[in-house]
């Protein structure tokens, strides 16, 4: 069973992902979209526990759910959803043949 966040750490997220990173949504949704997928037009993170992360993906006027896990394995602590986004981004990043931003 997946470790549930507490509402107000699930919510401060996902504001921080779909006010400041709506770059990096689209850009994780395109790479991890099966197949890989330019066509994905917009991405907005809709939840996370401890095994993933979930974004709504709309692909040709049609949305759909999609579900990543994190790249580290299953967590549980609050630290490790930014680090795991992170590596999330990097991986993307990777797949997509983008140059990643340094991370402060």
């Amino acid at each position: 069973m997946p470790h549930i966040f507490d509402s107000t750490v699930t919510a401060a997220v996902l504001h921080h992902m779909n006010d400041d990173h709506t770059d990096d949504n689209l850009l994780i949704a395109r790479a991890f979209s099966a197949p890989a997928d330019a066509e994905v037009t917009d991405a907005v993170m809709t939840g996370f526990d401890g095994d993933g992360g979930t974004w709504r993906v709309t692909r040709g006027g049609t949305d759909a759910e999609l579900v990543v896990p994190w790249p580290g394995g299953p967590i549980a602590e609050r630290p490790e959803v930014r680090r795991e986004i992170v590596a999330l981004y990097d991986a993307a990043c990777a797949r997509l043949g983008v140059e990643p931003r340094p991370h402060a």
